[in-house]
């Protein structure tokens, strides 16, 4: 099986924006919850403030960066016609998931008063995938299930950082879809269940 070239520090992206963690707002917006967003940029005026919106666009727009790849990873996937069609429903089905992600993140992006960074061609990244070092279903099992726990890790995070749990459960959902990923691809490749506890977010 072809050895796929992935950024092994993507887990860490938060960290190399220069932020540990998301504002409550920017968080809030993220789970769409625009009243508690409006609620916390009410409780924030007059005080000294961490980060500034800047910092949480740029800490999304990483995060964004992290979704369109994976939603073009696994249409280039879709489009190999290496897959069958059970496995290909799935392919489509988690990229849907990521679809979902990264609606979520535009639009708090937007309401930050941010610019979104934009989607790569499709060619781009399968030049940045190695796409060409395909050559089976199970290459792009393989490319599949490191993204997915890239960004698994990479959500969880955030959490440590996060004071309200209600905050904490939104980067905790998001981390809990991409586990869910990894997961189930892994025991599709006959991959083993990891030995130890704590597995993931380390």
């Amino acid at each position: 099986m072809t050895d796929l070239i992935i950024d092994p520090t993507r887990r860490n992206f938060f960290g190399k924006v220069g932020v540990a963690t998301l504002s409550v707002t920017a968080l809030a917006l993220l789970d769409g919850n625009e009243a508690m967003a409006a609620g916390m940029a009410k409780k924030g005026k007059g005080k000294k403030m961490m980060h500034s919106p800047s910092d949480d666009v740029a800490i999304l727009n990483v995060a964004l960066g992290l979704e369109h790849e994976a939603i073009n990873a696994y249409q280039l996937g879709a489009a190999s016609g290496l897959l069958s069609k059970d496995v290909l429903g799935v392919a489509v089905l988690f990229q849907s998931h990521h679809k979902a992600h990264r609606d979520a993140l535009v639009a708090t992006i937007g309401k930050l008063g941010g610019s979104a960074v934009a989607e790569k061609t499709i060619d781009q990244y399968a030049k940045d995938l190695n796409a060409s070092a395909i050559k089976g279903a199970g290459d792009i099992l393989t490319l599949a299930r490191r993204l997915e726990l890239g960004a698994a890790n990479a959500y969880l995070g955030v959490i440590p950082s996060l004071h309200d749990k209600e905050l904490g459960k939104v980067a905790a959902r998001l981390a809990a879809d991409e586990t869910m990923h990894w997961t189930i691809l892994n025991n599709a490749m006959g991959g083993a269940v990891p030995a130890g506890a704590l597995s993931f977010g380390a």
